[in-house]
């Protein structure tokens, strides 16, 4: 039932809000000169997939963690897309395709061992990462992965219809946040984008 949701959702969505991608595409085509932002992610069952976002930092960043990235490498077009969280919007199309949910734990790296461990141990894998969820509107990022992992477990326990409903509606009124982006580790960070 609720894939049958993200497929209907997904699709009005990115009709609906085709012209504000538009616009953000070509925003951020002169911010950074490449708007899409694309990395490999672990799925449901640990099967990998591209994951769409509007790219938020400078060009040319490796792939780590978010906390383990520097503010510095945030444009200001990208600070603000993240605080809207409109750079999430290209991933209606990995919802529309079945890799994702609206509503799940947010999915990780490959490089993210200790996270994956720890989802791994509360069978967290066995459902579609999604855009939001139970850790996102309580602001728990992938920082603190233990946490994280007990907070998605708990998430799948109670989900449900009315639940999917909630988290959903949470998000769109703001509530919660992304990956936290430390202000520090610049020398470290130079490599890194998402």
């Amino acid at each position: 039932m609720l894939r049958f949701f993200d497929f209907i959702f997904s699709f009005l969505g990115l009709i609906l809000v085709s012209p504000v991608l538009i616009l953000v595409y070509i925003i951020c085509l002169f911010d950074t000169g490449k708007p899409i932002f694309r990395q490999e992610r672990v799925g449901r069952y640990k099967k990998p997939f591209i994951l769409f976002k509007f790219r938020t930092m400078v060009p040319g960043i490796a792939s780590v963690a978010s906390h383990l990235a520097d503010v510095s490498t945030i444009t200001p077009v990208g600070a603000f897309l993240r605080r809207t969280k409109l750079d999430e919007l290209p991933q209606l199309w990995n919802v529309l395709k079945g890799e994702m949910s609206l509503v799940g734990p947010r999915p990780c790296l490959f490089n993210q061992t200790l996270l994956i461990i720890e989802r791994e141990t509360h069978n967290v894998f066995s459902v579609r990462p999604g855009i939001t969820g139970l850790s996102q509107i309580n602001k728990i990022d992938m920082s603190t992965p233990h946490l994280l992992a007990e907070t998605d477990a708990r998430f799948l326990a109670q989900m449900t219809i009315a639940m999917y409903f909630k988290y959903i509606l949470m998000t769109v009124v703001g509530k919660g946040g992304g990956d936290v982006v430390a202000q520090h580790n610049s020398k470290q960070t130079k490599d890194f984008n998402r």
